[in-house]
């Protein structure tokens, strides 16, 4: 299901691929709010497809370049924890732009699973375990909220140039 909100308007698409959506006004005004929600199965497949959900609204919404990659990198981080260690039959990512903020919450309805316990090798270069150090490196904020219900994960990052964070930390290194 794929569902966008802007001002006064409601487009419902099926999800295939691409989200086919009307176009709305670029870029929205400080007392605009504007939402983007999609819902798959939590499959390895969603991973793709919500991070081009992510960006595709970013264009639609004239974010920029910069958000556009940190909410690609946010939600490949979020969805693929969701799919890998939630035991979840589905994955929902909200988008939503204010003008001043841009917030992307990712919700499943599962259980972590255990995590494998560290092996003495695993250090800054083991190849998984840092998704939510890099979620915060790009986030203004980030919450993880866990009940009986599921795990929801909101972060909160502010769009345009002078704004945006870029990814930083022990563990980020560009190029």
């Amino acid at each position: 299901m794929f569902i966008a909100t802007p001002p006064a308007t409601v487009r419902n698409a099926p999800l295939s691929g691409s989200p086919d959506v009307a176009p709305d006004r670029p870029g929205p005004t400080a007392h605009d709010t504007r939402r983007a929600l999609c819902v798959m199965p939590a499959t390895v497949e969603a991973v793709p497809s919500l991070r081009r959900f992510a960006r595709d609204t970013a264009h639609r919404w004239s974010l920029g370049e910069h958000t556009d990659e940190a909410l690609a990198v946010i939600v490949t981080e979020l969805v693929t924890n969701v799919v890998r260690h939630s035991g979840s039959p589905d994955v929902a990512v909200l988008l939503t732009t204010t003008g001043r903020t841009v917030a992307v919450r990712v919700q499943d309805t599962g259980r972590w699973r255990p995590r494998r316990p560290r092996l003495p090798g695993d250090g800054a270069d083991a190849c998984c375990g840092r998704g939510l150090e890099l979620v915060r490196a790009y986030a203004l904020d980030c919450a993880v909220v866990r009940t009986a219900r599921g795990t929801r994960v909101a972060v909160t990052l502010a769009p345009g140039a002078e704004g945006e964070r870029e990814p930083s930390g022990p563990d980020y290194s560009p190029g």
